[in-house]
């Protein structure tokens, strides 16, 4: 790999892991300090890696100096970092992000006298990003952590982040100007610096994340529709869902590309699929209640849902560096952890990385019982399931990713070539081809769980034969390919 992302490290109560921050320019000290974040940083460049880190500032935590200041006084110079309102706007269905958890985005504040927005935890209220003010602290915090030394930032929620719901005015502008001038700001600060942007939309909203024809807002969006379609693909044993999703995606300026992944630390979020397409992944993945959150999501790991398969789990993985974007992994993936389901809500899927087989899993020396997160249980506890074993292990997951992300490497074709997807006149197959400068990659991957064979060029317009080489695929088999040229 040649990115590490870092989820928040900044000083926080840690009621929201982290996304509740009481300083941008902070490391919390139960991590270390700013010297530490720079050693770090030092030693990821010296192994090849670049590092970017969460960029939070659709919120902050309520405990934030800004929010004291502006909720003790409506002559604050900060009480304009906030969106107030002195009585809440009536809210529409799905305005709730987190349905069970809070039942409104606007909490009254005694001490202010007036209700605040909040479009996530009630503890976090959302910031007024149309406030120059506000913007100005936004460009500064980047600024600050681009000079110590980050290649970018992942975006969290960007589409709450930039709508400006509740404020005065809010129709006047564009509030995708944000995003062009986070960009500029970046571009300048460092040209090589990229934007990776959380934004779970329909297919037909996408563009405008990216600035549409000219590119000038995030280089990249993480693929939600691909995610979920390829969850439904997998309970159907059938390439259309996953096949029409990617046929879905709209353009991308020649800059800008996807962020490809099978699992996020958050819940699996499933609210792109019609109900009855989320109750079929649902019982197949998540059967009992306590696996699901918020009524529209699993909160897993893949080797459980995939009952431990391995030809499934390489068959999954194969698909995610195979397909065109920029493949993400989640620490734990290329070892195959699990989750554990007693750890509240997503949680259960941030449990720590289990490098030993140590009782704390080589994460840390302290009593495993005193962890913030525990640790998997039974047959993905770390006894099981932990870097050091299977380094070790020329057979291991470990090793299998590792090969998989050197393949991934040599044929950059995947990334930046032109996309098609295959009629194979197998409906379990998927398969893809992507042309670039030349050189040409084909892939097959087989679904379902009964062997078959396919053609892989098609379909004789004059005689209605299939043509092409003839692939043999195993059950949940896949291969990739590099036709000479």
């Amino acid at each position: 790999m040649t990115c590490l992302w870092l989820m928040p490290f900044y000083p926080t109560p840690d009621l929201d892991d982290g996304y509740d921050i009481t300083d941008h320019y902070g490391v919390d000290p139960r991590y270390g300090s700013l010297g530490d974040v720079v050693d770090f940083l030092r030693a990821a460049r010296e192994h090849g890696l670049r590092v970017i880190a969460d960029l939070v500032v659709n919120h902050t935590s309520e405990r934030h100096p800004w929010f004291r200041e502006a909720r003790a006084s409506r002559e604050s110079p900060y009480r304009d970092f906030y969106v107030w309102s002195g009585d809440p706007p009536e809210e529409k269905p799905g305005d709730v992000i987190f349905p069970g958890v809070e039942d409104s985005i606007w909490d009254y504040d005694e001490e202010a006298g007036e209700w605040f927005l909040h479009r996530f935890y009630g503890h976090q209220p959302d910031l007024n990003v149309a406030s120059p003010r506000v913007r100005e602290e936004i460009f500064k915090a980047l600024g600050f952590w681009l000079e110590l030394g980050l290649s970018g930032f992942r975006v969290d929620a960007v589409p709450y982040f930039i709508e400006r719901l509740g404020v005065d005015g809010e129709a006047g502008g564009d509030p995708h100007e944000l995003l062009r001038d986070l960009r500029g700001f970046l571009s300048r600060r460092r040209g090589d610096a990229v934007l990776l942007g959380e934004v779970n939309l329909p297919p037909d909203e996408l563009g405008r994340y990216f600035g549409d024809e000219e590119g000038d807002e995030l280089q990249l969006l993480f693929d939600f529709i691909a995610n979920q379609a390829l969850y439904l693909a997998l309970v159907r044993e059938e390439a259309e869902p996953l096949a029409r999703a990617l046929e879905g995606r709209p353009a991308t300026p020649e800059a800008n590309g996807w962020a490809t992944f099978v699992r996020n630390h958050d819940e699996l979020t499933l609210d792109k699929l019609s109900e009855g397409e989320r109750e079929e992944v649902f019982q197949a993945f998540a059967p009992d209640e306590g696996m699901r959150i918020f009524g529209r999501g699993i909160r897993r790991r893949v080797p459980p849902m995939l009952g431990g398969d391995r030809r499934r789990l390489e068959l999954v993985y194969s698909l995610l560096f195979s397909l065109p974007g920029m493949p993400v992994l989640l620490y734990g993936e290329e070892i195959g952890m699990g989750e554990n389901l007693a750890a509240e809500g997503r949680m259960s899927v941030r449990t720590p990385m289990q490098w030993t087989a140590a009782p704390g899993g080589g994460f840390s020396e302290a009593d495993p019982a005193d962890f913030c997160v525990p640790l998997a249980e039974g047959d993905y506890a770390p006894e099981h399931v932990n870097v050091e074993s299977q380094r070790h292990d020329p057979g291991s997951l470990l090793n299998w990713t590792g090969r998989i992300v050197r393949l991934r490497k040599e044929c950059p074709e995947i990334g930046w070539g032109e996309v098609r997807v295959l009629d194979v006149g197998e409906p379990a197959v998927f398969a893809h081809r992507c042309e670039w400068r030349g050189r040409t990659f084909v892939a097959a991957h087989n679904l379902g769980g009964e062997a078959c064979s396919v053609r892989l060029d098609g379909v004789n317009l004059l005689t209605g034969e299939r043509e092409g080489p003839e692939l043999e695929l195993e059950p949940y088999g896949y291969r990739w390919l590099r036709p000479a040229n």
